[in-house]
C-alpha cells in the first residue's frame, strides 16, 4: 500500500494506466513544484479507494507538518502539483512563524462529499501511522474535525483533534488573517479602521465565514463569493453581503481582495482585472508563479504573504504537539504577533525594494539555512 519515493527518481503514472509503481514514466523532474523536496510517499489502496500523496518538502527546522487536502483532482499529475506546492509552502510558513517544524502536506484524491467513507480513512490512517515521526497532519479543504478525530483515534501523528485539545484549527487561522489584514491596511492606508471600507472575500468555508463575521463586526461591506451559493445567500442575509460570482470577485470594486478558497487566483489574467489595492487572505498559494508578486507590486497592490497572514491554525496545531499540555490562550498570544511579522516584512520590502512575498520566502530561507 505504502511506497517511498525517491524524488530524485519520481515518477507519474501515465494516464492510461492504473496507479502503481511498475506503470509510471518519468515526468516529475519537470513539474516546476518539485524545488527540492526531500520525500514523497505515495499511499494506494484499490480496494477501499484510497490514493494519497505526502510530500515531505523539509525536516531541516523540525518534522514536516501539514494538513490533508481531500479534493477531486482532475489527474494524478495535478494532486501531485497541489501536494509540492502545498508542503513547499509550509516549510516557510513555518520557518516564518520560528516553529520547530518542517513542510510537508497530503493529498487524498477524492470528492469528499460522496468518496469520504469510513474505509478510505481507515486506509489513510494506516497510511499516517507509517510515516510516524516523519509527517503530523490536520485538517484541510475538504476534511472536518470529525474526520481528524476518527483518523486521530487510528494514528499518532494527527493533531487539530478535540482529543489533542486545540480542535479546530480555522479560527486561528481567520484571527490571524483579521489582524494581518487590518495590518495591511495600516500600510498602505495609515489607519487599521474596517469602518465603510469594502472587502471582497472570495471562499465562505471556517476560515472564510468567520473572517467575514469579524470584518462585519468592525463595519466592513462585504463582497462575498463561494462554490456554494446557498453559502453566499446566507452571507447576504446575515451580514447584509453583496453576492458574486467564484470567477470574478478577484475584479469586484472593493477596498480589499480576501481570496480564502484554493490558490492560484492571482495570476497574470486576474491581476489586471484586480481593483483592491491589497490582498490579504486565508488561502494557500495565492501566487499563480513567483512572478505574479511583481505582478501585484508594478499594479500597485499590496500582497500580504499567505503563509504569513495564515500562520494561526498551523501555530494552533504545533502548540498542540509542542507544549506538552495545549493552553489555547498561548497560541492565541501567538496568533496576534502576525501583524509584528507582516509589518517587518513590509519595512524591509521597502527598505530593499522587493516584494513582501520575496522578502518573507528570504526570511524563512534564512531560518531553514540556520537549521
Amino acid at each position: 500500500m505504502l511506497h517511498a519515493i525517491d524524488t530524485r527518481q519520481l515518477r507519474l503514472p501515465a494516464p492510461e494506466t492504473t496507479l502503481s509503481l511498475s506503470d509510471i514514466t518519468a515526468r516529475a523532474a519537470t513539474l516546476g513544484a518539485y524545488d527540492g523536496h526531500e520525500r514523497v510517499w505515495l499511499g494506494r489502496d484499490e480496494a477501499r479507494g484510497l490514493t494519497a500523496i505526502v510530500a515531505v518538502h523539509s525536516t531541516a527546522l523540525g518534522p514536516a507538518l501539514g494538513g490533508t487536502r481531500i479534493w477531486p483532482h482532475p489527474s494524478f499529475e495535478a494532486a501531485l502539483t497541489d501536494a509540492l506546492r502545498l508542503s513547499r509552502g509550509m516549510t516557510d510558513k513555518a520557518a516564518v512563524a520560528g516553529l520547530p517544524l518542517g513542510g510537508g502536506k497530503a493529498v487524498i484524491m477524492a470528492d469528499p462529499r460522496r468518496d469520504k467513507t469510513p474505509d478510505l480513512l481507515e486506509a489513510y490512517a494506516e497510511m499516517l501511522t507509517a510515516l510516524a515521526g516523519q509527517y503530523y497532519t490536520a485538517e484541510d479543504v475538504g476534511m472536518t474535525l470529525a474526520d481528524a478525530d476518527f483518523l486521530g483515534e487510528r494514528a499518532p501523528n494527527v493533531a487539530g483533534t478535540t482529543r489533542g485539545s486545540s480542535g479546530d484549527p480555522s479560527p486561528f487561522t481567520a484571527r490571524g488573517v483579521f489582524l494581518g489584514l487590518k495590518e495591511a491596511m495600516r500600510r498602505r492606508c495609515g489607519s487599521p479602521e474596517l469602518e465603510g471600507v469594502t472587502v471582497a472575500v472570495q471562499g465562505l468555508g471556517s476560515v472564510g465565514w468567520t473572517l467575514a463575521d469579524a470584518l462585519h463586526g468592525e463595519g466592513a461591506r462585504l463582497i462575498v463569493a463561494d462554490l456554494d451559493r446557498s453559502r453566499a445567500e446566507k452571507a447576504a442575509t446575515v451580514f447584509g453581503a453583496a453576492v458574486t460570482e467564484p470567477d470574478r470577485i478577484h475584479a469586484a470594486d472593493a477596498d480589499v481582495y480576501a481570496p480564502c478558497a484554493l490558490g492560484g487566483v492571482l495570476s497574470a489574467s486576474t491581476i489586471p482585472e484586480i481593483r483592491a489595492t491589497i490582498v490579504a487572505g486565508a488561502a494557500n498559494n495565492q501566487l499563480a508563479t513567483a512572478e505574479d508578486a511583481e505582478h501585484l507590486a508594478a499594479h500597485g497592490i499590496l500582497h500580504a504573504p499567505d503563509f504569513v497572514i495564515n500562520a494561526g491554525g498551523l501555530i494552533n496545531v504545533a502548540a498542540e504537539i509542542f507544549s506538552g499540555g495545549y493552553d489555547g490562550a498561548a497560541a492565541m498570544e501567538k496568533v496576534a504577533c502576525i501583524p509584528a511579522t507582516l509589518a517587518a516584512i513590509f519595512d524591509r520590502s521597502e527598505a530593499e525594494g522587493r516584494t513582501p512575498d520575496a522578502v518573507a520566502r528570504a526570511i524563512a530561507a534564512e531560518r531553514v539555512a540556520r537549521g
